[in-house]
């Protein structure tokens, strides 16, 4: 039983990634559709994620009254009418509307299952939790690359919703293998658990926080315009082949976690984020090479993920370690919180500064946030030291 809710709760998370790699893909068709400057891509991106910060902020008070399975069934029925809605919107404006589901459903479902496995599995679960969310987020490009190639870009939100109905009906099947009743600790713990005003304050809490804000600029900037980037700076490809350059970033995110998976429980979290931003800076490096062709860039953007992969679920994981059980659905939901600010701001920053200066900036932009990244977290393992 335990092995099958895990299997569920990895399909969760492909649920989870399903979503986030379409509008990157889709967006230099839809750009064309629409009528719209590239940097638009940037303001629905934005929505998207401020629907997602609003709930992962009210995800530990969700926590708190409901059990984990019920928020995951009502959160992936939000992803699936914000999907849908996408796929009927016929003008620019019309996507405003379904990012709030669409962004409501993907929050909660992050922190509450986030949580959830910090809680109660190894370091080496929570990489391949995420490893899934990449399988997720690599498939749905396949998905819009098709669409584009047979029919049109709504109808590649349009079968991503039809998959999501599909893993919903899992969840929903599978609601028995979930503990009826937690334990009376657990019970205990989740109704002790410390609030967001009094977390915030705990010593190292703020400086993890702006790391995660960096980890998540960065790597929603790559969601976002990595096909946009290929478009900018090479010429002579098709629709499809730059929509299918959306899988770059999460087929390397994919790789890092699935790696991370095997040997996380030797190395420890804070090592294996040392060594996978180093890994990241190198692809950046790639990147950075000029080349006529794109497969040096290709092969960057893979590396990249590959850096970026363990970094996330290594944060989320080390939150009860370093901040103790009771404070650690606060501290995830607030990591989630100052995440998806950077993945609101920063790709729409990036989008404006592309316009002015060009695409050909992205890996710089991607460099100052690795730094960031792996700067404040140094500080923030030197402040729990202390503590």
């Amino acid at each position: 039983m335990g092995s099958l809710l895990l299997a569920v709760i990895y399909l969760i998370f492909i649920s989870l990634g399903l979503p986030d790699s379409l509008l990157g893909s889709g967006w230099p068709k839809m750009q064309m559709v629409f009528g719209v400057p590239s940097s638009y891509a940037g303001y629905v991106s934005m929505t998207i994620s401020f629907m997602t910060i609003i709930s992962a902020l009210l995800s530990p008070k969700f926590i708190k009254r409901f059990h984990t399975k019920w928020i995951v069934i009502f959160s992936v029925f939000l992803t699936i009418l914000g999907l849908l809605g996408f796929s009927i919107s016929g003008q620019y404006a019309m996507l405003f509307l379904f990012a709030v589901p669409y962004g409501l459903g993907a929050g909660a479902i992050d922190a509450s299952v986030n949580h959830y496995v910090a809680n109660n599995y190894s370091g080496s679960v929570m990489n391949f939790l995420h490893c899934f969310y990449g399988v997720g987020a690599v498939i749905s490009p396949s998905i819009m690359a098709m669409a584009l190639k047979y029919a049109r870009w709504n109808e590649g939100y349009r079968w991503t919703a039809f998959v999501q109905m599909g893993i919903l009906l899992i969840c929903i099947f599978s609601l028995p293998l979930w503990k009826k009743k937690e334990s009376e600790s657990a019970e205990d713990e989740i109704k002790n658990s410390a609030g967001i005003r009094e977390t915030i304050k705990a010593p190292g809490v703020i400086l993890t926080l702006i790391a995660f804000f960096a980890y998540c600029s960065g790597e929603a900037t790559c969601f976002l315009w990595t096909p946009s980037f290929f478009a900018g700076t090479r010429t002579g490809m098709s629709d499809q082949l730059i929509a299918s350059f959306g899988s770059l970033i999460f087929g390397g995110l994919m790789l890092g976690r699935l790696i991370s998976g095997f040997i996380s429980n030797r190395l420890g979290d804070r090592l294996l984020i040392r060594i996978g931003i180093v890994v990241e800076m190198f692809g950046i490096a790639l990147v950075f090479i000029p080349s006529p062709g794109y497969l040096i860039a290709a092969i960057g953007f893979v590396v990249i993920g590959t850096g970026m992969g363990p970094v996330y679920p290594a944060i989320q994981h080390m939150a009860p370690t370093n901040f103790g059980k009771r404070y650690s659905a606060a501290v995830i939901g607030l990591q989630m919180a100052s995440a998806y600010v950077g993945s609101t701001f920063m790709p729409m920053v990036f989008g404006l500064l592309q316009q002015e200066i060009g695409i050909g900036i992205m890996p710089i932009y991607l460099l100052i946030f690795a730094v960031m990244n792996i700067g404040f977290l140094e500080l923030t393992y030197k402040v729990i030291k202390k503590v």
